[in-house]
């Protein structure tokens, strides 16, 4: 039996990360995860190597000691004020000259496969048809911004080392404890509160947790997702009045959606400066993932409703417990 790759994986403690280092875990992969510090959410048969806040000046030595490859996911995600050019500039820190940092101390170690999630922020935040991985990059927003400036410092690195870099660009992510805007949506499917959204007709693209995992993983060893990107979905686009609708089925929630006419809510989001917010409401964000089906043979493992009943199966035994 061959001996499974050991993995080193940052950002292990969030959303994604946990998900991720658990299936890793069942696979039978060896497992180092890169944190900031101890953290009790991870399995005692991972190697835990405390290495700080993310910057250019982290030394990745100890968590890359005998790794066969990274998968980075760990980046700032989030700051107070999105729009002052030091948050540009806290962004880069972390998400630019922390990821090639790490990509450059892994390629002198001999590393030669590191997975990068990026975001579908690179391509833009709203799309006429679906983006392809062969659209010009719009970053819309100051994190796309990042995650586009350290895809092309890896491309550089991969042009002249033996690097093999592989990028994923998800849209936005669903599964148990999601954070952000997912997390919004089913609080207030939950709360059973009438919504001004039962008239909005956009498509957008999401990636289920499960297939999200399921993708990385099949990236780890497959020669052809070497220096390519991937843009991932579940291949099953909805409007954001079809998704409220399917929370709420599969909460077992009667959900309320008023039919308020989509050029008003918009008049009402830019009084109150909320248009960003209304953009990811009302506007189409879609993905062709054919390329990742095509090239790599890679299927999702979950449809969207099986992965909304998961989410209600997981919190109903949290709150049980």
């Amino acid at each position: 039996m061959a001996t499974m790759k050991k993995i080193l994986l940052t950002g292990a403690t969030g959303f994604i990360g946990q998900a991720l280092a658990h299936e890793l875990l069942s696979q039978g992969y060896g497992l180092v995860a890169a944190v900031r510090q101890q953290s009790d959410k991870l399995s005692e048969e991972i190697t835990q190597i405390i290495v700080g806040d993310i910057n250019a000046s982290t030394d990745w030595t100890e968590a890359l000691h005998n790794v066969d490859m990274v998968i980075h996911l760990a980046a700032r995600a989030h700051i107070l004020n999105d729009y002052s050019d030091d948050a540009l500039a806290e962004y880069r820190k972390v998400n630019v000259e922390g990821t090639l940092a790490l990509a450059r101390q892994a390629e002198m170690l001999g590393i030669n496969r590191f997975i990068f999630l990026s975001s579908i922020g690179v391509n833009g935040n709203k799309s006429q048809s679906p983006f392809t991985e062969k659209d010009s990059a719009d970053p819309q927003e100051f994190y796309a911004q990042s995650k586009l400036e350290a895809e092309q410092g890896l491309w550089r690195l991969e042009a002249d080392t033996s690097l093999s870099v592989v990028i994923i660009r998800p849209p936005l992510v669903y599964g148990s404890s999601p954070p952000g805007n997912f997390k919004t949506l089913l609080r207030w499917v939950q709360m059973g509160i009438p919504l001004p959204l039962g008239a909005i007709d956009n498509q957008r693209s999401f990636v289920a947790l499960d297939n999200l995992v399921s993708f990385i993983i099949h990236c780890i060893d497959h020669p052809k997702a070497a220096n390519e990107i991937f843009l991932i979905s579940d291949g099953e686009d909805v409007s954001t009045t079809e998704l409220l609708q399917k929370v709420a089925e599969a909460f077992g929630k009667k959900v309320f959606l008023l039919p308020v006419p989509l050029e008003l809510m918009r008049f009402f989001a830019k009084l109150l400066g909320k248009e960003d917010v209304a953009e990811r409401l009302f506007g189409s964000l879609q993905v062709d993932s054919s390329k990742a089906r095509d090239l790599l043979g890679w299927k999702p493992v979950i449809t969207m409703d099986e992965q909304l009943k998961k989410i209600t199966t997981v919190l109903s035994r949290k709150e049980n417990t």
